[in-house]
């Protein structure tokens, strides 16, 4: 504002003085004029590109405001990760000192918790070859019980009735159950022709297995029967069972030593005996072989296991 007024100051004189200067002091006035004119576009300039800076210094300040604050933040966040590594550091040196103390007690162990340690050992080898003859004698029964009763189904299944006969295996014994219908006379113990031709098929499977034993069971239904010969079922099914074993001992040459009967009565049923087909069910005689008892108990025996 200054400069305008001093500006249109001047342009007054200078028409003033036209009148009464004369032409080279106007000139030179003119000069002047023009000069300051200049002088007044760069001093423009200057302020312009002064303004700039002036600018571009605030915005490189905020910047760095905004580092200065970035880093304050960042120093905070790598205070609390330095703590949080002397802690752990701290916990690690804690639990080191804590394993080299036990460290050193385990060293300070006496002879005798020396010679327990060997002594227990010693048994946990010993219980686990005992583990192993066992596991070894259970894979060597099952492998023979299943080629028994694959032998069995052969030597059976020519000419018998697949309702006949049965041959299965049961963990650790092969059974055959044979319907009464097929082995005795109705209401008798008296074996017929055909029973002795089975019980030779049996038998000669029998005879080639000597370390095995033989079991004959009889089972009866549950209709009662009393006679001259019979008291009741329990003595029908015993008398089946000794019938099936001396036929098997007198005409089939099984060793009598391992031989078994037993009778089962009426219990033990497969079915009910509230029907008839139920009823002719549970006629029946099982013949089962099994091992040993006393090769049985010598497995169970860890004074029998080898070194």
């Amino acid at each position: 504002m200054k400069s305008t007024t001093q500006f249109f100051l001047f342009l007054c004189l200078a028409f003033m003085a036209t009148s009464c200067v004369s032409k080279k002091q106007f000139a030179a006035l003119q000069a002047d004029y023009d000069k300051a004119n200049q002088d007044l576009g760069k001093c423009g300039e200057d302020l312009n590109l002064y303004m700039n800076r002036l600018s571009a210094c605030e915005r490189e300040r905020d910047r760095l405001k905004s580092d200065i604050e970035n880093s304050k933040s960042t120093l905070g966040i790598r205070s609390e990760q330095m703590a949080d590594l002397r802690a752990q550091l701290a916990d690690c040196q804690a639990q080191r000192d804590k394993q080299l103390s036990q460290v050193g007690d385990l060293t300070v162990l006496s002879q005798a918790a020396n010679d327990n340690i060997k002594q227990t050992l010693q048994q946990l080898e010993k219980k686990d070859k005992y583990i192993h003859l066992l596991q070894a004698a259970k894979t060597k029964a099952d492998s023979i019980n299943l080629a028994l009763a694959v032998n069995l189904k052969s030597v059976l299944q020519d000419g018998i009735s697949d309702e006949d006969v049965e041959v299965k295996v049961d963990k650790t014994v092969v059974f055959i159950n044979l319907s009464d219908k097929m082995l005795y006379k109705s209401g008798s113990s008296t074996l017929t022709d055909r029973a002795n031709e089975v019980l030779a098929k049996i038998a000669k499977i029998v005879a080639s297995k000597p370390d095995l034993e033989v079991m004959v069971e009889g089972y009866t239904d549950n209709v009662p029967i009393k006679n001259d010969c019979l008291v009741d079922n329990w003595d029908l099914s015993v008398k089946r069972a000794t019938s099936v074993v001396r036929a098997l001992q007198n005409k089939h040459n099984i060793d009598p030593n391992r031989l078994i009967a037993a009778g089962r009565g009426e219990y033990n049923t497969l079915a009910s005996n509230d029907t008839p087909e139920g009823r002719a069910t549970n006629r029946r005689t099982r013949i089962i072989i099994l091992p040993k008892l006393d090769q049985f108990y010598d497995l169970l025996n860890p004074n029998a296991v080898p070194d």
